[in-house]
C-alpha cells in the first residue's frame, strides 16, 4: 500500500536542513537582452564537483514570450509545510513558479522527473493576475504553510499601491489579494515572516513607473523611493505598525529574518544613502513590545575618477557599494552582503545580530575597479548581486545583472553575465572555486539562482 509522506527536502529545523545531501543543480534565471527581443530562459547549471559538466549549463528551458524579464522565483512547497498547522503535509516540492517582471505572466515549471529538463505546465498572464489581484508586476515569492505568498509592485497601469497576493501551491490558482487592512503601506518590494510570532515582514522599492526605464534621478534626491519596512499580522493579514528609516535612506529593499523561529530579529538591506551614497544594512527586533529597527553596519562609497564613472555618477566622484542583495546563512551566523556597485561581497558574523564583525571579503567585477576572477585575467564587470547559499553553509553562489534598465545606466557597456562559486571556511573565510566561473551566453544575463532541494532563502521553519 502506497503511503503519503513528505518531501525528503522538508525539514522540521533550520538545524537539520543543515545534514541535507549537497545540491547538484541550480536553477538560473537568465535575461534575454537581443535585440529584437527574444525569450527569456531558465538555465539548468551543474554543480557536482565531482560531474564532468561541472560549472556548465546542462540544460536550457527558453521562455513561450518575450518581454518577460525572469527576475526572482521560487518553489511552490518548502519545509514550512511541516509547521503544525500546515494543510498540505504531504505536498511535493517540484515546481518552480517564475514570474516575469516586466510582463507580469506567471510561469510554474516542472523540475520532475528530470531536472536537466523542466517544462511549463501552466501561464498564467499578466489579464488574469489584475483581474483577480488588481496588481502587476510579481516580484518575490515564498512557499507558506498555506500556499504561495507573492509580492507585486504596482497596479496594472504601474502605479501603486504594491502588496501581496495568494496562490494555491497544487493547483497553482491565483487566489486573491492577501491584505484585508494596508493601513499606510503603498510602496512593495520583498515579504518575509516570523512564523511563530504570527509576523509579516515588507519592504520598498517603488511603483513600476518609478523603476521600468531606470533610477530616475529627480524622484531619488527627493527621497521618493522606498525607506520603510512594514509589520503586518499574518493570520488577520492586517497591518500593524510601520517603521520610517528616514527618506535619506533610498531602497529599503532585501529582508532575511532569523530562520530559527525562536528568534524574533532580521536584516534589512539598504541600497543608498543621500547623504554619502554609502550602504546599510540594519536589524529590525522586538523593543518595548513593538518592532524597532536599528542601523548595524555603514559600507561607504569608494571615491573614484568620475572619467572612469557612468553619467549617472560623474558628479558624485565616488562609487556607491549599492547593496543590491542580501542572505543569512541557516545557522544564523553568517551575513553575506552583495555590493554591486563596488564589486565586493562581504561576510559578517552576525551571531549577535547587534554587534556584527565582518569576517571576510571577496571581489569581482565593480564599476571601477573590473576586478577579475583567480580562474581567468580577464576584467569583470557587473558585480556581485544575487546571492544564494547551500544548506550547509559551506557554498556561496552569485550572478552579476541586476535589472536591465539599472544595468546599463550602472555599468552602460553592457553587464556581461558570469555566475561563480566561493567556498566558505568553518570559522567563515570565503574563496572562489578556481574550477567555477561560469560565463552566460552574451545574450543571456544571469540573475536569481535557486538551489535544487532548497537554499538559505526559500524554506522556512516551525521548530529550533
Amino acid at each position: 500500500m502506497a503511503l503519503w509522506q513528505p518531501d525528503p527536502t522538508f525539514y522540521p529545523s533550520a538545524r537539520m536542513a543543515m545534514a541535507a545531501p549537497p545540491e547538484r543543480h541550480g536553477f538560473v534565471a537568465l535575461l534575454n537582452v537581443e535585440s529584437p527581443q527574444r525569450p527569456d530562459a531558465l538555465a539548468v547549471v551543474d554543480l557536482d564537483p565531482d560531474s564532468a559538466g561541472y560549472a556548465t549549463i546542462v540544460g536550457q528551458l527558453d521562455m513561450p514570450n518575450a518581454g518577460d524579464e525572469l527576475h526572482h522565483f521560487g518553489w511552490n512547497a518548502c519545509s514550512s509545510a511541516l509547521c503544525p498547522y500546515a494543510p498540505h503535509p504531504h505536498i511535493e516540492r517540484r515546481y518552480l513558479i517564475v514570474p516575469g517582471l516586466r510582463s507580469s505572466r506567471i510561469h510554474i515549471i516542472d523540475t520532475k522527473p528530470d531536472p536537466r529538463a523542466p517544462k511549463i505546465v501552466k501561464v498564467i498572464e499578466a489579464e488574469e493576475l489584475a483581474r483577480r489581484t488588481g496588481y502587476s508586476r510579481p516580484h518575490t515569492l515564498h512557499c507558506g504553510p498555506e500556499g504561495i505568498y507573492v509580492s507585486a509592485l504596482g497596479a496594472p497601469d504601474g502605479e501603486g499601491p504594491g502588496g501581496i497576493f495568494m496562490m494555491d501551491h497544487e493547483s497553482f490558482e491565483v487566489l486573491g489579494r492577501w491584505e484585508m487592512d494596508r493601513g499606510p503601506q503603498y510602496l512593495a518590494y520583498d515579504l518575509w515572516w516570523h512564523l511563530a510570532q504570527e509576523t509579516l515582514i515588507t519592504s520598498e522599492w517603488g511603483t513600476p513607473n518609478m523603476i521600468e526605464n531606470g533610477v530616475v534621478p529627480e524622484l531619488l534626491l527627493a527621497g521618493k523611493y522606498g525607506h520603510k519596512i512594514h509589520f503586518w499580522d499574518i493570520r488577520r493579514r492586517r497591518h500593524v505598525q510601520e517603521v520610517d528609516l528616514g527618506a535619506e535612506y533610498q531602497m529599503a529593499l532585501e529582508l532575511r529574518p532569523a530562520h530559527d523561529p525562536t528568534k524574533t530579529h532580521g536584516f534589512l538591506g539598504v541600497v543608498v544613502s543621500l547623504k554619502d551614497l554609502s550602504a546599510s544594512i540594519w536589524v529590525w527586533h522586538r523593543e518595548a513590545g513593538a518592532w524597532a529597527v536599528r542601523k548595524i553596519i555603514d559600507i561607504p562609497a569608494e571615491p573614484a575618477d568620475p572619467a572612469m564613472l557612468p553619467p549617472l555618477l560623474k558628479g558624485f566622484g565616488a562609487v556607491p557599494p549599492l547593496v543590491t542583495d542580501i542572505d543569512l546563512s541557516l545557522d544564523d551566523r553568517f551575513l553575506y552582503v552583495s555590493c554591486w556597485g563596488t564589486g565586493e561581497i562581504r561576510q559578517y558574523d552576525v551571531s549577535d545580530p547587534f554587534a556584527p564583525k565582518l569576517v571576510s571579503t571577496v571581489r569581482l567585477g565593480g564599476i571601477v575597479a573590473r576586478t577579475p576572477h583567480p580562474a581567468s585575467p580577464e576584467p569583470l564587470n557587473g558585480g556581485p548581486q544575487m546571492v544564494e547559499i547551500s544548506r550547509d553553509g559551506k557554498r556561496v553562489y552569485f550572478t552579476n545583472s541586476l535589472y536591465r534598465a539599472w544595468d546599463e545606466q550602472f555599468y552602460p557597456d553592457g553587464v556581461r553575465s558570469w555566475m561563480v562559486k566561493l567556498d566558505i571556511g568553518p570559522d567563515g573565510g570565503m574563496t572562489p572555486d578556481p574550477k567555477f566561473l561560469l560565463k552566460f551566453d552574451d545574450r543571456f544575463r544571469g540573475h536569481q539562482v535557486r538551489l535544487e532541494g532548497g537554499d538559505a532563502s526559500s524554506d522556512s521553519y516551525c521548530y529550533a
